[in-house]
């Protein structure tokens, strides 16, 4: 029996079902216990497979998206921000906007919760199939001036290409110059009508030219990123103050 059994787990890797294989004699042993049918058993086999697959994946994309901690929307605290309700927050977690490839703008002073946010509705979409990429302006403006000759730049800036979802954090944190700006509109221009985008900005896009230093490419930019959006202003006070902790206990 048991070597009947390697055949048949040697045959299930060969047609590359190899979390069938590894599952087999667990299944079959439950076969035995519970009197399975062969419909039952089939059925339990490939469905292990299918969710080791699902949950595989998900991980996986979970690692490109390269979020900077991992924080669901069921952690989120909503009744901290006053300027988003419950009903919004659902309305945002079903994702259509996504499907509908509308972009996102949270703005609001530090702390308020807007990266905390992104990345919430960023592993919801991952969850739901979706593919993500999370990225610091900071770091973005590296891996776009140094693609035409570092792989790695290349590498993630081609899955950030290829991603149905692009956040990029702490939009106009620092200055540009000209030659960053083009980079930057290049890579809009790309995710224009292709991809849903969320951006977290401590500025207001009125001020954004001031930062970028070339009215036409803010123009250009703004032109695309506003045709389909939903801005959002968060408010209140410094999430990471209200609940700061200290080393003294009073």
């Amino acid at each position: 029996m048991s070597s009947s059994v390697n055949d048949i787990q040697d045959a299930l890797k060969q047609l590359r079902l190899a979390e069938a294989s590894t599952e087999l004699p667990h299944l079959l042993r439950q076969a035995e216990k519970h009197s399975w049918t062969y419909m039952e058993l089939l059925t339990q086999l490939t469905d292990y497979e299918l969710s080791q697959r699902e949950s595989k994946s998900i991980q996986r994309r979970l690692n490109w998206a390269k979020f900077p901690y991992y924080k669901t929307l069921k952690e989120y605290h909503i009744s901290e921000q006053t300027s988003l309700s419950q009903r919004q927050l659902i309305q945002l977690q079903e994702l259509n906007w996504v499907e509908q490839q509308y972009n996102l703008i949270f703005l609001g002073p530090p702390g308020v919760g807007k990266t905390a946010l992104s990345i919430g509705l960023g592993i919801e979409a991952i969850q739901r199939g979706y593919q993500v990429i999370f990225v610091a302006m900071g770091e973005l403006m590296y891996l776009l001036k140094t693609e035409e000759f570092t792989r790695k730049s290349q590498i993630q800036l081609n899955r950030l290409r290829a991603a149905q979802l692009v956040i990029i954090d702490d939009l106009m944190y620092m200055a540009m110059d000209q030659y960053e700006a083009n980079l930057f509109f290049q890579l809009i221009n790309h995710l224009y009508e292709q991809s849903s985008i969320i951006l977290t900005s401590n500025k207001a896009p009125d001020q954004w030219s001031d930062l970028m230093g070339d009215q036409g490419i803010t123009t250009a930019i703004l032109d695309r990123l506003l045709h389909r959006v939903e801005v959002i202003q968060m408010d209140g006070e410094s999430y990471r103050m209200k609940h700061k902790e200290k080393i003294f206990k009073s």
